[in-house]
């Protein structure tokens, strides 16, 4: 039997068949797939187009799916926002307490610092969601929020240290917040430069910290006019 030809030069058997792109779009996922490549969609172009520059529309059609379909998992961007942040917040968090664990106070200072350093290596897309300020109110945390969480981390490791000079340990929150910031805002910058290689910028921001302690002072003073 011989097709029928259409106008446009196609079978009638060619005209049956669903082109290859059409069969993608029907394939058919679970709740569980589609909630995840929603997420992958949406992380991608948050971090390349942030909060404001994306769209149901754009999140939906990269997925091959109606705008309800958003809206069933998520219940708008910003929701799906709200869920991309809080789970680059727990990858970059686990990343940094799970890799504190040398006795040797410089070495744990080591891996906090390569632990940021990875996490940017690796999540890059993560990274720059969570550096920019957030725009949704309801959103599960910032990156400050973050920072001061793994300072917290921190904060007991320099207590312990502090009280076994003769520091005052209730300054630990303090030095804490300052190290972990000096590192994160090193971090940022080098999530653009990615200069000098990563070991060595982990031995730089290490070396600054742990000179800058060995040396403190136990009663710091300002040497400039200004007294308050």
């Amino acid at each position: 039997m011989i097709d029928d030809v259409a106008t446009d030069g196609s079978t009638s058997s060619e005209k049956s068949r669903p082109s290859p792109s059409r069969r993608a779009r029907r394939v058919r996922m679970t709740g569980k797939e589609r909630r995840e490549q929603l997420l992958d969609i949406g992380r991608a172009l948050f971090a390349d187009k942030g909060f404001e520059g994306t769209s149901v529309e754009e999140i939906a059609a990269r997925a091959g799916v109606s705008k309800p379909v958003v809206y069933e998992h998520f219940g708008g961007k910003e929701g799906l926002y709200a869920v991309v942040v809080d789970r680059e917040m727990r990858q970059l968090l686990d990343m940094v307490t799970g890799a504190l664990t040398a006795g040797h106070p410089r070495e744990l200072l080591e891996q906090a610092a390569f632990a940021l350093l990875d996490y940017i290596e690796s999540y890059t897309d993560g990274f720059r969601i969570l550096v920019r300020d957030s725009p949704v109110a309801q959103s599960t945390g910032t990156f400050a929020s973050l920072i001061s969480d793994i300072a917290t981390q921190v904060e007991d490791i320099l207590g312990l240290e502090f009280k076994a000079r003769g520091f005052d340990p209730k300054l630990a929150p303090l030095y804490a917040q300052a190290l972990v910031g000096m590192v994160a805002l090193t971090g940022q910058w080098w999530l653009d430069v990615r200069k000098p290689k990563k070991a060595e910028v982990a031995a730089h921001l290490v070396n600054l910290c742990w000179h800058g302690l060995e040396n403190l002072e136990a009663k710091p003073r300002l040497i400039g006019h200004r007294k308050s």
